[in-house]
């Protein structure tokens, strides 16, 4: 059982939420941008959003610049 993050195999594993895969992949950039199955998260949903199986996930970290 696996998802795909960032076009990554991802080992899945039962009530997996974002923020937890956040943690497990240590993406600790402050800003950035959840997909899951191309629907885009809201960072107030990460602790109850749930990946299932075989989801596709993409964190994609928002830099500044000029």
């Amino acid at each position: 059982m696996a998802i795909t993050v960032n076009g990554e195999p991802h080992p899945w594993h039962e009530g997996l939420t974002v923020e937890r895969l956040l943690v497990e992949k240590i993406f600790t950039f402050p800003m950035k941008i959840i997909f899951v199955n191309k629907k885009l998260v809201k960072k107030d949903s990460y602790s109850t959003t749930v990946i299932a199986d075989g989801d596709l996930v993409e964190v994609v970290h928002l830099t500044g610049g000029g």
